[in-house]
């Protein structure tokens, strides 16, 4: 049963803009994992400074060796400067730990840019029910 990971990702105030840019310059870098179902970056639509990233993976398992695998590492490297690690990151900080803070991949000091992010939470969820359209 799919398994939902999402990445609470708080940002200072007018920096959001950035972080969509930064996730955008690396989009499908995570499409050949397996297990892989797909991701969302949603942009807050009032005055919150949190934006959520989505993936979606077929089982825990997938989520796991992803977060553990050379691919993981290089798309967030740098990310642990942006929030204290707790978990075992995903980076995903995305907070793909175990409910811990951490970083975001689009949140990486990547090509000596500052992390955006100033925390990330993991929030892990499966689906218990929902509409049959798409």
């Amino acid at each position: 049963m799919t398994v939902i990971k999402i990445n609470a990702i708080t940002v200072p105030a007018g920096s959001g803009d950035e972080l969509g840019r930064r996730f955008a310059a690396r989009a499908g870098a995570v499409d050949g994992q397996p297990g892989f179902e797909g991701f969302e970056l949603l942009q807050p639509t009032d005055e919150r400074t949190t934006w959520l990233v989505i993936t979606r993976w077929a089982d825990e398992e997938s989520f796991e060796a992803w977060t553990k695998s050379q691919d993981f590492s290089n798309a967030h490297r740098g990310a642990s400067e942006t929030a204290p690690a707790s978990g075992h990151g995903h980076g995903h900080g995305h907070g793909h730990g175990h409910g811990g803070s951490q970083a975001a991949p689009g949140d990486s000091a990547e090509a000596g840019q500052r992390p955006v992010g100033m925390s990330a939470e993991l929030w892990s969820f499966r689906v218990s029910t929902g509409s049959t359209d798409s």
